[in-house]
């Protein structure tokens, strides 16, 4: 079975805002600054888009980084990959027959395999942050606080799952997940009088671990906008100045 876990992509993002407080008066500058035709404005709407852009790929290095740590699923109970919850009967009915250790090694091999294909995904979203617009990166700044997770989810998604698939696959079966896998749901379809289960590993672990990828940029994304420490360019101090 080899597939899964793009979640993870994400996993992941951004590293720079200001904190609410500033980030409100940012926008109401801005707002200002860009109606304006006078030169010494200061900020015109391609140095605001560059500097998001720049934070958008300094927070997705960041979050990619940490999730393809080990423990980077594993250890996180927001994203941690669980067993599908149509196999709750399995995992219970397994458990009660003495099984923890299968049970517990499947769901870590699936966690691990997510680990180690999230690597991937940092090309995905850096493509897709250069690809921005101005009006996009416009829409960003003025918007919710997870606008920056919402625009990579809208623009990435599809290319994550298509180019992730394989990748989680392979990551599946290095890992020993495969094998786990195989072995949970062939030892329960055995019990005498079960209804046979055996949900597909690679579409369950993919979604997964994209789900988790996105629920971590949100994470950094909230993190940048609260977070004044987070300028660590010369253009990103000024854009969020």
């Amino acid at each position: 079975m080899k597939k899964a876990i793009y979640l993870s992509f994400g996993m992941i993002l951004f590293t720079t805002f200001t904190s609410l407080a500033q980030f409100d008066k940012l926008k109401k500058d801005l707002g200002k600054k860009i109606e304006s035709t006078a030169p010494s404005v200061g900020l015109s709407e391609e140095e605001v888009g560059s500097g998001l852009k720049e934070a958008l790929i300094l927070g997705v290095e960041k979050g990619v980084n940490q999730l393809s740590q080990p423990d980077g699923f594993f250890k996180d109970l927001s994203i941690k990959i669980p067993l599908p919850e149509e196999a709750n009967v399995v995992e219970s009915k397994l458990r009660g027959l003495g099984q923890d250790k299968l049970v517990d090694e499947t769901i870590e091999s699936i966690n691990r395999a997510a680990e180690d294909a999230t690597t991937a995904a940092k090309e995905i979203f850096v493509t897709a942050i250069k690809g921005m617009s101005i009006d996009d990166a416009m829409s960003i700044l003025r918007g919710e606080k997870n606008a920056a997770t919402q625009f990579l989810d809208n623009a990435t998604r599809a290319s994550l799952i298509r180019e992730f698939k394989p990748i989680v696959e392979e990551s599946l079966d290095k890992v020993g997940a495969t094998k786990n896998w195989n072995t949970l749901f062939t030892n329960y379809n055995k019990i005498p009088f079960v209804k046979k289960v055996n949900p597909d590993l690679v579409e369950y672990a993919t979604t997964k671990a994209i789900d988790g990828l996105f629920i971590q940029i949100a994470k950094e994304e909230l993190k940048i906008r609260q977070d004044p420490a987070a300028r660590v360019t010369d253009l990103l101090k000024k854009v969020f100045e």
